[in-house]
């Protein structure tokens, strides 16, 4: 499984080196750096298949001219197809419409993955009669406003926002489930290449791995993502430049310890029901084995040149794995019986099929805290390394309980402070 990007193989042979003293030659090290990291170039200014690719932007309606009627892809009837948010939804009559604020969303929608007979070409487009379809999206009551839902960072619109999925067997998330999950995408031509966490509406949490000899002018950062090839969402994505970059001054390049690191957006976010921050741990807090998390991001499905990246981002379901148990099953790997893991990992995983892979680095990994009816989450892990890819050894993941106080530092340094990750 590839977390670390090839950005640091050079300085990651020396640790190698030193986990495997019985390397025969060059070219089994070669073969080793090969399946435990990326060997696809991947400099700053290079383009390469790292997923996303396809810009796409929104797309403007003209409410002036006239939509085409009957546009079913189905052959079982006259349909016209738009996106769920512009048609009104069944209300008991055929001409009263639903007002904007008036309803808390479009739950009685369900978007089918793998329909074999669609009745519209795009998931995401439901049939509308003409009297039902609107020029402008409908709004329905934001999350903050609705009974009992709960304030501050962390909060995971459990089964996403909008509609119902169903017919989805790879782990996808719902719209807007992750709200602090945001992609990092190289300039220029928009490939994916890394995630990441928000942390305060200006500040991004990630791997230093991710972001190491990159310019500050190179990347940005999307966030409110979830289907990256299509803007048919109800609430847009938006983009911000890179600002500056904060690493942590541990990072350790022979082993990636300690990597941690902040990318400060030229202008902030803005929170909306899908864009939103996520809480972070007390220093040394870890989560104990066992407790049931999350990774997501837009990561590869498979290993190396067979993986295909997701369009859709994924929600993997992953446990803790205590720190003892996690070096020993690691150095029954091709790490060998001298490896040492830092003590800035925490690991999760180990289970055969369900794992995030090459191109999830820097995405986070959340833990349940609090009340389960609350559905808050803090950040646990950074998505940083492993073996392989859904093989049932755990993968290492920079613990942010045991950074919170240099991000603490760095954040009053900045003037922002930390009640935007600090649970009410």
């Amino acid at each position: 499984m590839v977390r670390c990007r090839p950005l640091i193989l050079q300085i990651i042979t020396a640790f190698l080196l030193c986990a495997q003293p019985n390397a025969q030659s060059n070219t089994d090290l070669d073969r080793t750096i090969k399946d435990i990291f990326s060997q696809s170039p991947s400099t700053p200014n290079q383009s390469t298949d790292t997923g996303f690719g396809k810009i796409v932007k929104a797309e403007i309606v003209d409410p002036s001219q006239p939509q085409i009627e009957f546009n079913s892809t189905s052959g079982r009837g006259p349909c016209n197809c738009v996106p769920y948010h512009m048609c009104d939804p069944t209300t008991g009559t055929e001409t009263t419409s639903v007002e904007d604020g008036e309803f808390d969303g479009f739950g009685l929608i369900d978007i089918r993955f793998n329909n074999d007979d669609p009745v519209c070409e795009h998931f995401l487009d439901v049939c509308c009669d003409s009297q039902r379809r609107r020029s402008d999206s409908l709004t329905p009551k934001p999350q903050e406003q609705r009974p009992e839902r709960q304030k501050g960072c962390g909060i995971r619109n459990v089964g996403g926002i909008d509609f119902n999925i169903t017919g989805a067997y790879d782990n996808e998330a719902g719209f807007g489930e992750f709200p602090w999950t945001v992609a990092l995408l190289q300039a220029g031509n928009y490939s994916y290449f890394c995630g990441g966490s928000l942390i305060h509406p200006q500040v991004v949490l990630t791997a230093v791995h991710c972001v190491i000899g990159r310019a500050v002018s190179s990347f940005m950062i999307r966030a409110g993502e979830w289907d990256s090839q299509t803007t048919k969402e109800r609430l847009p994505y938006q983009e911000r430049s890179a600002q500056n970059i904060i690493t942590h001054p541990n990072f350790n390049s022979r082993n990636v310890g300690n990597n941690f690191a902040l990318v400060v957006l030229s202008q902030p976010l803005v929170l909306a029901d899908h864009i939103n921050v996520v809480c972070l741990p007390q220093q040394n807090a870890a989560p104990l084995a066992n407790t049931q998390c999350f990774a997501n991001g837009w990561g590869k499905d498979d290993f190396g040149e067979a993986g295909r990246y997701s369009t859709i981002m994924k929600r993997v379901p992953l446990p803790i794995v205590d720190f003892g148990s996690c070096q020993t099953r690691l150095r029954g790997t091709r790490l060998g019986q001298k490896f040492v893991l830092d003590r800035s990992f925490i690991c999760a995983g180990g289970v055969r099929g369900i794992d995030t892979c090459q191109g999830d680095g820097g995405a986070p990994l959340v833990c349940p805290i609090g009340l389960p009816a609350e559905n808050r989450y803090e950040q646990d892990g950074i998505v940083s390394w492993g073996i392989g890819c859904k093989d049932d050894i755990p993968a290492a993941y920079a613990s942010v309980a045991t950074a919170r106080d240099w991000i603490d530092q760095q954040m009053y340094s900045l003037g922002y402070g930390t009640t935007s990750y600090t649970p009410i």
